[in-house]
């Protein structure tokens, strides 16, 4: 017998988010968090990309809007040193929403206690063992030493991983020679703000909206005024240095005022800091994501050298891995769908180094060559086609799994689309559908032929008819995480339909 379920380490949105999953698929977590009390800096700004959908498939968005200081910004994203505008698409791939990680944290924190999930802070993982049916994990707390078991333990332990390193797992890759420093803060009164949200500074005359290089590096200063609240801007520098800083260490605001001056050359009168936070970029992923009953997800398994993917990502792993480890420990899992967490989610990590270290190429090179590259890229994404391309990879909205199967259709690996439904007890979507996180068959061509072959995994699937304007198929089975396993061609015969999708619910959720 275990003291719990799951054993999570980190108390970061990562954690809490799977924390709250696990309890939606009815398993035990237990998240410990070293740190004595949730800490109040502002690592992260907001959310944006995919985990927006997310949340709103489980019925959170609203709340998540209702505390943000403001949840429908401008949709302009910066780029490796240029910014990606999307404000003239009325259906943008990327959207983001301001929420500072504490407010983040602690709306998950609520989301997961409610659901039953129980959160220790000052207790610290020291050490990690396992055998074939569990692990412990030797913990340090207020009380002393204990010593607490699981059937599996999950590192969300951010870039510096304890549980990672105890494992043994090793996390290659890249740690760029620069110091990135950040502040949330107000104008001096001296500063004029112009409508387009350039400056003009007394001393250094005006200074654009985006990103100013010079010889000392890069300053980028936010482009939309007022989206951050009444003369309160966000301010960036990039300095190469060969020392790596430490983003647990604080900064000053006459640290980012002092890099600010060596950057520009003058000085920026800025008052009040609300955020200030200091950065090196690292390109790092985990050769694999699962050492037996060890885990990870989140920063301890990837590092993204660029600002924006590391919380999208992050959290849509803890979504991914829930309901497999889930099914797992409640017996329900066939063989193998655990290591598909690896398979999927390094995958879509890859795919997250690929644009970011091409961000990094625009953003470091200094000689003309790397200037035309900056200036082709500036063309491309003045058209409509570039934007909806690199939007979508920024979001990870474009992510498509690769499923087993005879299955092609289009449809299969991508991200369920919210269909308005019209069932016989009203009208529905496909986002109401996902929030109790229960996988779904949707039959949207009245084919009681596919709905009777699901028949037998009823006690674990979600089966619905219902009626959509464009039906995208015949019949959707969705996962919990709200892609799409199997789809069957629209009038695809009975018995290769049949076929396929018993196939594919045996795939996934088990024998029945």
């Amino acid at each position: 017998m275990t003291d719990t379920d799951v054993i999570i380490a980190g108390a970061g949105p990562v954690g809490l988010m799977l924390a709250g999953e696990l309890r939606l698929a009815g398993a035990r977590p237990l998240v410990l968090e070293r740190s004595p009390q949730p800490p109040g800096t502002d690592r992260a700004n907001g959310l944006g990309g995919q985990i927006l959908e997310l949340l709103r498939y489980r019925g959170l968005l609203e709340r998540f809007r209702a505390a943000s200081p403001n949840p429908d910004p401008a949709p302009v994203f910066p780029f490796g040193g240029l910014h990606v505008d999307l404000t003239s698409l009325a259906d943008p791939p990327l959207r983001a929403m301001a929420l500072p990680q504490p407010r983040l944290e602690r709306l998950l924190l609520e989301r997961a206690s409610e659901l039953g999930a129980e959160v220790r802070h000052g207790h610290e993982v020291t050490g990690v063992s396992q055998d074939d049916a569990t692990v412990s994990a030797q913990v340090r707390g207020p009380d002393g030493r204990s010593r607490i078991t699981a059937r599996y333990l999950v590192g969300c332990d951010g870039a510096y991983s304890r549980v990672r390193e105890l494992a043994g797992i090793p996390f290659p890759g890249t740690t760029y020679p620069e110091v990135n420093r950040l502040g949330r803060v107000s104008l001096g009164d001296s500063v004029t703000r112009f409508g387009n949200g350039d400056l003009d500074v007394p001393g250094l005359g005006r200074v654009r909206a985006g990103f100013t290089r010079t010889e000392n590096g890069v300053f980028g200063l936010g482009s939309h005024a007022g989206s951050l609240g009444p003369g309160v801007v966000m301010v960036y520098t990039t300095e190469n240095e060969v020392t790596e800083a430490r983003d647990d260490e604080p900064m000053t605001l006459a640290e980012l005022q002092d890099s600010i001056r060596r950057v520009l050359g003058g000085d920026l009168p800025l008052t009040e800091p609300r955020r200030l936070s200091r950065f090196t970029f690292q390109a790092r992923q985990a050769e694999r994501y699962r050492d037996g009953r060890i885990l990870l997800a989140g920063d301890a398994a990837h590092l993204f050298p660029a600002t924006g993917p590391a919380l999208n990502t992050g959290m849509l792993d803890a979504v991914n891995l829930a309901w497999k480890l889930a099914a797992d420990i409640g017996g329900r899992a066939p063989g193998g769908l655990l290591d598909t967490y690896h398979d999927e989610r390094h995958l879509v990590a890859a795919r997250t180094m690929m644009q970011t270290q091409a961000q990094v190429a625009l953003r470091r090179g200094h000689d003309p060559a790397a200037d035309a590259l900056r200036e082709l890229f500036r063309e491309l994404l003045a058209d409509e086609q570039p934007q909806r391309r690199i939007g979508a990879l920024i979001a990870a909205a474009d992510v498509r799994y690769p499923m087993p199967g005879a299955s092609r259709h289009a449809l299969t690996g991508t991200f369920a689309p919210d269909l308005t439904l019209r069932t016989s007890q009203g009208t529905t979507s496909v986002a109401e559908l996902m929030h109790p996180a229960r996988p779904v068959l949707l039959d949207l061509a009245g084919r009681t032929d596919l709905r009777e072959a699901a028949r037998d995994w009823k006690d674990r699937v979600g089966i619905h008819a219902a009626h959509a304007d464009h039906r995208p198929a015949d019949a959707l089975l969705i996962r919990p995480d709200a892609y799409i396993a199997w789809a069957a061609d629209t009038g695809e015969p009975t018995a290769s339909a049949a076929a396929a999708l018993r196939e594919s619910l045996s795939h996934w959720f088990g024998n029945p």
